[in-house]
């Protein structure tokens, strides 16, 4: 029994942490959560992070360029995350904020303010506290870089730039904003070049990280696609533990 036992031990299957990184509208968000629904894992959505930051920003007049007045916002911050009716939500200061954050007035700020050294400093602190002991599915643009960079799994997101706005203007229409194709496409490109560029922990697709373009992918597809690549880590990461006991032995 105690051999069975021993055995049975090797095969569970060890808790992951895994980083889902790519540019905005490439799916991210979609994937990420319907992998932790999967395993069973806690979900975080980071953008939602610092969109959450963004409309504090927005709401309390705080200039970008003062940096007192950016640590002072901070300290007043507190964000954590509510499963309601199966879902996340982001909660900024108590008031569930899931729908204000998405809109064009905070897209087209959040890249500044995700940007900015003290917000990161802040963020990335509370995305690692929040792995703990649990699996952990989180999507965002430095997840595998900088937040996880010894993360079980790796996936880095991308997709064609006509696509991803045809997707984002969807999703705004689904939250019943106003916007044409425009607006998107530039919002987009002015998103990607202040995610790309910045100084701190630009997007980047981390050298260990599996690339699965998007563009042409039904969402099963895309899921399929991911599950594998951890099925494979979880089989690697068993047959590893099973020759470490048989060593040992």
């Amino acid at each position: 029994m105690q051999l069975v036992n021993s055995i049975f031990s090797m095969l569970i299957k060890v808790p992951l942490v895994i980083a889902i990184d790519g540019y905005s509208s490439c799916g991210k968000s979609t994937l990420a959560k319907r992998m932790a629904k999967e395993l069973g894992y806690v979900f975080v959505d980071t953008g939602s992070m610092y969109r959450a930051v963004t409309l504090y920003f927005i709401r309390n007049g705080v200039s970008l360029n003062d940096h007192h007045e950016i640590e002072q916002a901070l300290q007043n911050i507190e964000l954590h995350f509510k499963n309601l009716d199966g879902s996340n939500h982001i909660f900024l200061n108590e008031e569930s904020v899931e729908d204000k954050i998405r809109t064009l007035e905070v897209s087209g700020l959040v890249s500044e303010v995700a940007a900015l050294s003290p917000v990161r400093r802040k963020m990335v602190a509370l995305q690692q506290a929040m792995a703990g002991h649990h699996g952990i599915v989180m999507d965002g643009r430095d997840i595998g870089t900088v937040v996880f960079p010894h993360a079980d799994v790796k996936i880095f997101i991308t997709a064609d730039n006509t696509i991803r706005a045809q997707r984002r203007l969807e999703e705004l229409k689904h939250n019943n904003q106003t916007a044409n194709i425009d607006d998107v496409v530039n919002n987009l490109a002015h998103r990607d070049h202040i995610d790309t560029t910045r100084k701190d922990s630009p997007l980047r697709q981390a050298d260990d990280a599996v690339l699965i373009d998007n563009s042409k992918l039904t969402l099963d597809e895309l899921f399929d696609k991911a599950m594998t690549i951890v099925n494979n880590v979880n089989d690697k990461l068993i047959l590893r533990r099973v020759k470490t006991r048989t060593l040992s032995d």
